[in-house]
């Protein structure tokens, strides 16, 4: 298979990436299969089956394209309104029709296996480092301690709204984000979240 970034092997990961988000967003998790996959991306399931090997890799191979992608980061001068921004985009991505389900699945697929659990991990990591990025500016402006971690301030801002989504399974409203966000913000501003 060809190598080169854009060749033929570029494609046949964009069509089986593709066809794995549609299938999560219309069937969830619990129903992914390889034999649907390619099906709906056209190539054959040999192909799927020898590069990705199971619907655990797909997921993994996912979430790794995914985690390469940049999220779009606020920067309206206040880490309050910020940080509520992340925590609205955290929350509108849940409840969009099409981008909630595949969010929710790679959740699913992460508690039920290794491969996904870690890319699922690695995914958020690098969502964090991107998002921790409103907090160092917050600290450079003197709005929070110098020791703050930074990370740790966005994990804060989004933790209720997946508690929320996962674990009590209510629903998440526009001030439910709100609230975390300023949760978070209390709690950086008081040190409670020093690195």
């Amino acid at each position: 298979m060809d190598k080169r970034p854009g060749g033929r092997s570029a494609r046949v990961r964009d069509a089986v990436r593709q066809a794995t988000l549609a299938e999560l967003a219309e069937h969830g998790y619990g129903r992914l299969t390889v034999e649907n996959v390619a099906i709906r991306s056209g190539v054959h399931k040999t192909t799927v089956y020898r590069r990705w090997g199971s619907p655990e890799g797909l997921i993994a191979d996912a979430l790794e394209l995914a985690r390469q992608e940049q999220w779009p980061m606020p920067d309206t001068g206040s880490l309050r309104d910020d940080l509520r921004e992340i925590a609205e985009l955290v929350r509108g991505g849940f409840a969009d029709p099409i981008a909630g389900p595949i969010s929710a699945a790679f959740v699913s697929a992460a508690v039920q296996g290794e491969g996904p659990a870690r890319a699922l991990h690695a995914f958020y990591a690098t969502r964090h480092e991107q998002a921790a990025e409103v907090v160092r500016r917050a600290v450079v402006r003197g709005e929070l301690p110098a020791d703050t971690d930074v990370a740790d301030v966005i994990r804060t801002a989004v933790a209720p709204i997946y508690y929320r989504l996962f674990i009590t399974h209510e629903p998440v409203t526009e001030r439910d984000a709100e609230r975390a966000a300023d949760a978070a913000l209390a709690a950086a501003r008081a040190g409670v979240l020093s690195s």
